[in-house]
């Protein structure tokens, strides 16, 4: 079966958050700060024009204290716009690849 371009997903750019410890370096940054500076890094080194962005998917595994839909926060704060679609997944330790899949 022949695959539609306009109408299949693709990755073009990854760009992860950091990795820090309990209390460490960057216990001041919640993670939706943390996702839209992964986003704005992943636009800007991709070159997609914001508008041709349909969705944004992130994986955050502990969500108290960062407010309501984190995805939505960073995708937000990260510059992509406020009429795309995003929602969060929360899967433990495998919120970061279940938002790939």
């Amino acid at each position: 079966m022949a695959r539609d371009p306009k109408t299949t997903p693709v990755i073009v750019s990854a760009v992860r958050t950091p990795i820090g410890k309990f209390m460490g370096g960057l216990s001041s940054l919640s993670a939706p700060q943390l996702g839209a500076a992964a986003i704005r890094a992943a636009l800007e080194r991709s070159g997609v024009e914001r508008g041709d962005i349909d969705e944004a998917i992130m994986g955050n595994v502990v969500q108290a204290g960062v407010g309501q839909a984190p995805a939505r926060q960073a995708a937000y704060h990260g510059g992509v716009p406020e009429d795309v679609p995003a929602f969060t997944v929360n899967k433990v330790c495998g919120s970061g690849l279940k938002a790939v899949m």
